[in-house]
């Protein structure tokens, strides 16, 4: 699953509609970025009722509003914000956990599913992973070992299900230390 950029998303959207723009800002702001209209207005210096409006498709951004939007947009994806902990497990026990942000110590993390079904997809998975951006690397105890081994990155194991979220915590403790 490849991320695309808050902003890239929001063009690309505003290149196929204003419902779909409108769409995909209201989905940037309220579930990606989890910030309120009041700081976006902040950060790009449209006024907040001009961005409610947009939110709403009571009014189309003007060339220069997009602009500002897309740049602010570009100003909340600090360092590191990228980075992501990758969980590699059949998809059975993927199904067990949902794929986005997950709360460490107070810190938001992102957590991406990587599915596999056999052990050499394990390990296509996880050097992609570290290519993609992982800080750590989540996986069964069969394969955590020889994982350890392919990447630069810390590698955890988890047990059964109950254990995914623990392993995920003790994977961004390692990433961050």
């Amino acid at each position: 699953m490849v991320q695309i950029e808050p902003s890239e998303r929001l063009i690309r959207a505003a290149l196929k509609s204003d419902t779909e723009f409108v769409s995909t800002l209201n989905r940037i702001i309220k579930q990606d970025l989890r910030i309120s209209v009041r700081e976006l207005s902040k950060r790009c210096g449209v006024a907040q009722s001009t961005l409610y409006k947009i939110l709403q498709g009571e009014r189309s951004p003007g060339l220069s509003t997009l602009r500002a939007i897309i740049h602010a947009l570009g100003g909340f994806q600090h360092p590191g914000e990228r980075e992501f902990i990758c969980v590699i497990a059949a998809r059975y026990v993927l199904e067990g956990i949902e794929e986005g942000y997950v709360h460490v110590d107070g810190k938001p993390v992102l957590v991406r599913e990587y599915p596999v079904h056999t052990v050499e997809d394990v390990f296509v998975a996880a050097v992609r992973a570290e290519r993609e951006g992982a800080v750590a690397i989540v996986c069964a105890p069969i394969v955590s070992s020889t994982v350890e081994q392919l990447v630069r990155i810390p590698v955890t194991t988890m047990m059964p299900r109950n254990s995914i979220q623990r392993a995920i915590e003790v994977a961004a403790r390692k990433a961050w230390h």
